[in-house]
């Protein structure tokens, strides 16, 4: 395709309530004509028209082709659900069989587990509705306009609800094991807060980064994202369960009856998912790569 006719393709931050993390995602595709177009490219972030196919093959293409700003909202909202409910039933899950069998899959497989099914998640369903899978997440791109507020409600109830599914679900698998998959303080109250607040910041601030900065390398972001959850597992799971997710920490509490410290759970992430989107946007948001320099 000669560079004068083609249709520069912007960042998946560019529109609000476009999925954060549909930068990972393209679609090589062949046409048949004797035209320029051979093996032209289509990336499947926010594009305002693509010169590659006319409008009207996007409508008839099916949902693999479709631009995530066309994906309905109730899409998104189920996409969030079931994201959710696979996140909190793998994570609660493997502390509770590690307590049924006596510490047998100890630290360092809590926190493969945590990271894996983020990973999952992102990578299945990332394109449909950003797999954001947290409230704090949620509420911190709205913050920062990488996510509409309209749709902030509506994601935070599908967050809710598919984390006491998971959690319900469990009880019914695992019952009486349910305490091993809550999260709760080991130290005082003030050490967990801090914790809680540090281990979120450092999560939010690579999931901004590699989400809505189109320098970042956004085709990694599952792996990058799932990394991080591993580290801060290692860091603060032995003393609060690293769940920097408010619906990681409540579902499993409705479930089990044990509200301790259920606040900390709930304000420390939101509160260093805002401080962490922060701290990448002021670093970050107004550079210019090297290249364009």
């Amino acid at each position: 395709m000669d560079s004068e006719n083609s249709t520069p393709v912007q960042s998946a931050s560019s529109t609000p309530g476009a999925p954060l993390f549909a930068s990972m995602y393209r679609n090589t595709v062949s046409h048949e004509s004797p035209s320029k177009l051979d093996g032209c490219i289509c990336f499947t972030v926010k594009i305002d028209r693509c010169k590659c196919f006319p409008p009207e093959v996007w409508r008839k293409a099916g949902p693999f082709f479709q631009r995530p700003s066309v994906i309905p909202l109730c899409r998104k909202v189920a996409s969030e659900f079931l994201g959710t409910f696979i996140l909190i039933f793998a994570a609660a899950a493997t502390p509770i069989v590690n307590e049924k069998t006596g510490g047998k899959v100890t630290l360092v497989g809590l926190a493969a587990s945590a990271g894996l099914v983020v990973t999952i998640v992102i990578f299945s369903t990332g394109h449909i509705s950003g797999a954001h899978i947290n409230p704090a997440v949620t509420i911190a791109f709205a913050a920062f306009h990488h996510f509409p507020w309209t749709q902030v409600p509506v994601y935070i109830v599908a967050q809710v609800m598919g984390s006491i599914c998971a959690a319900f679900a469990l009880k019914g698998i695992f019952h009486p094991f349910m305490n091993g998959g809550v999260t709760v303080p080991s130290g005082s109250y003030s050490q967990a807060f801090c914790l809680e607040l540090i281990i979120t910041f450092i999560l939010m601030f690579v999931v901004t980064a590699v989400s809505t900065d189109k320098r970042a390398v956004g085709k990694l972001a599952g792996i990058v994202v799932g990394a991080t959850v591993i580290l801060n597992n290692f860091i603060a799971g032995p003393y609060t369960g690293a769940s920097m997710n408010p619906v990681r920490t409540l579902g499993p509490a409705l479930a089990s009856g044990n509200y301790k410290a259920i606040w900390v759970y709930i304000l420390a992430p939101i509160t260093g998912a805002l401080l962490g989107a922060f701290a990448y946007t002021a670093i970050g948001a107004n550079g210019t790569p090297d290249e364009e320099r």
